[in-house]
């Protein structure tokens, strides 16, 4: 029986498995990061959560996420109050319709109803 193999055979094994590492920490890279930047490329603007009630013919922010009047539209009846709102204040007077929040090409209605 011989002990002693042939050192050209010896590396075979060695090499093999550093190719085999490389190659799938490669895979394992362009995965995650294809992942990462598709993630980041179609990250939009999320709609706000907030909640609405009707007071005397106005339209009050009951609670939620701050919103800003450049991204708010109203369909219907009522004016806009303010540049911004939060919790506790008017957002609409006299209103009635849908309260429409727009960023890019995104949009949500907020709020559909009659104050009046």
């Amino acid at each position: 029986m011989n002990l002693i193999e042939n050192k050209q055979d010896r590396a075979v094994s060695p090499v093999i498995g550093v190719i085999l590492m490389v190659a799938i920490t490669v895979i394992l890279a362009a995965i995650i990061g294809t992942f990462v930047l598709g993630l980041g490329s179609s990250a939009s603007e999320s709609t706000p959560q907030a909640s609405f009630i009707c007071e005397d013919g106005n339209l009050i922010h009951n609670g939620g996420n701050s919103l800003d009047n450049s991204s708010l539209s109203i369909n219907g009846d009522g004016e806009l109050d303010s540049d911004s709102y939060s919790a506790g204040d008017t957002v609409a007077t006299g209103f009635n319709g849908s309260l429409i929040w727009e960023s890019g090409d995104s949009s949500s209605t907020l709020f559909r109803g009659d104050c009046s």
